[in-house]
């Protein structure tokens, strides 16, 4: 239990920190550029402690779902200058009064020009750009933590697993029965640890290799020579014929339009590999995070489709996809069953907890930019917008439109914070009476 809650403890410190350098990417640039901020905020709630320095109050609330930092003048005044009239047209447009109102008040006598909405368009889009910026650092630093420091899982030439009967692989069936045929790597002596060196003179560098040779080889004896405790020794092997499922490049199995698993005729030992973890040059870090970039748009491109099945697994008797979405809690969930594993090595725990940590990074890096407020990728579309209005208006010499009026914009980021905050809860509950199983 307590290694359990080591683990959930681990991945909120991660979170949180990685949340607290998301809203550092905001308020470096903002101080910069001469943009008033009074607050600065890890959490949502109340506040458990906070203090100030200078201008800023700093602080810690106690609910880590997000973060932020206020800045005056986040949203222009009306036309007129003020915040506008009396709301009398209902709910909608007192949220654009109110979101006015509000901005205007932030803005003390002798600072309208320390206010957001006035800055020059590439420097509000470098402050909204420099939160999910910092996610996007922290996930390419703890990917090459993860490819260069510890390395990719690879299949060596060393024997991890020797079977000691002949299954076939679409069989159900989980042992060995007595009149199973005898596995060829088990006659001929093999043992867990032995490092296949050659096979019938050719030398053998990786494990796909080794399968190669032994599938094209059935019922041909092969002369293996193999290393163990340090001393060569030969031994002969005669592959049987076994149907196995066929694979693509990267180890996948490969199924028919119905999702029937194809399998395949081939020469079969019965061994199976030891993984090891193979360092990788630089050069494969940033395809590795734009690998998982990729599928974060993915699960984002299907999120409506993706949530109907996380509802009907929470709500019915089926599995939840282990590459669906998850909630904070079924991150920390997934974080403490990992720690808690037995017979894992620790450095083993430590990559799998770096690697979701990374993951995340790069999830919260897409999910910001997602062109929606209260998001930032909402306030750079805005302003975006602005910069093209203007740029048009005085390539055609008209009159300046202005800051882009985003309070507008009020009504619709209520409904996407509904939604955003519908969804979140949904997650919660399905991490808990249902949730992902990552470990097996």
């Amino acid at each position: 239990m307590l290694l359990f809650i080591l683990g959930v403890l681990i991945i909120l410190v991660g979170l949180a920190l990685s949340i607290g350098l998301h809203e550092i990417g905001h308020l470096v640039p903002a101080k910069l550029f001469g943009v008033k901020v009074t607050q600065y905020m890890v959490g949502f709630g109340k506040t458990l402690f906070s203090f100030r320095r200078g201008e800023t109050e700093y602080g810690l609330k106690a609910i880590p779902l997000g973060g932020y930092i206020s800045m005056i003048g986040m949203f222009p005044p009306g036309e007129d200058g003020k915040p506008g009239r009396n709301a009398t047209t209902g709910f909608m447009q007192s949220m654009v009064q109110d979101a006015r109102v509000s901005s205007m008040e932030s803005v003390a006598v002798g600072e309208e020009d320390r206010t957001f909405y006035k800055l020059p368009v590439w420097k509000r889009i470098v402050i909204m750009f420099g939160g999910p910026f910092m996610n996007l650092l922290i996930g390419v630093v703890l990917f090459g933590v993860l490819l260069m420091g510890f390395g990719t899982p690879q299949s060596s030439t060393t024997v991890g697993t020797v079977s000691q009967c002949v299954i076939p692989s679409t069989s159900t069936q989980k042992s060995c029965a007595a009149d199973d045929p005898a596995g060829p790597a088990a006659q001929a002596g093999l043992k867990p640890g032995d490092t296949i060196v050659s096979i019938d003179g050719t030398r053998i560098t990786t494990w796909a290799q080794s399968t190669t040779i032994i599938r094209k080889s059935t019922d041909r004896p092969l002369t293996m020579v193999i290393s163990r405790d340090g001393a060569e020794r030969t031994v002969t092997i005669t592959p049987r014929t076994n149907t196995v499922a066929r694979t693509d490049a990267q180890g996948a199995v490969l199924k028919d339009s119905s999702g029937t698993a194809l399998t395949q005729t081939v020469g079969f030992v019965g061994i199976g590999p030891v993984t090891e973890l193979v360092p990788q040059p630089v050069t494969s870090v940033l395809p590795a995070v734009g690998a998982q970039a990729g599928a974060v748009v993915g699960v984002i491109v299907h999120l409506p489709q993706r949530m109907v099945d996380v509802w009907n697994a929470a709500f019915g008797p089926g599995e939840r996809d282990p590459n669906g979405p998850i909630s904070v809690v079924g991150i920390g969930r997934a974080a403490g069953e990992l720690t808690a594993l037995n017979g894992v090595p620790v450095v083993d725990k430590v990559y799998t907890m770096i690697g979701m940590l990374a993951s995340l990074n790069i999830a919260l890096f897409v999910f910001n930019l997602i062109p929606l407020l209260p998001l930032d990728g909402g306030h750079i579309a805005g302003a975006l917008w602005e910069g093209i209005r203007r740029t048009f208006a005085k390539l055609f010499k008209r009159r300046d439109p202005g800051p882009v009026d985003m309070a507008k914009l009020m009504p619709l980021t209520f409904a996407v914070v509904v939604v955003l905050g519908g969804m979140s809860v949904l997650l919660v509950y399905a991490d808990i009476v249902k949730p992902v199983n990552l470990f097996g």
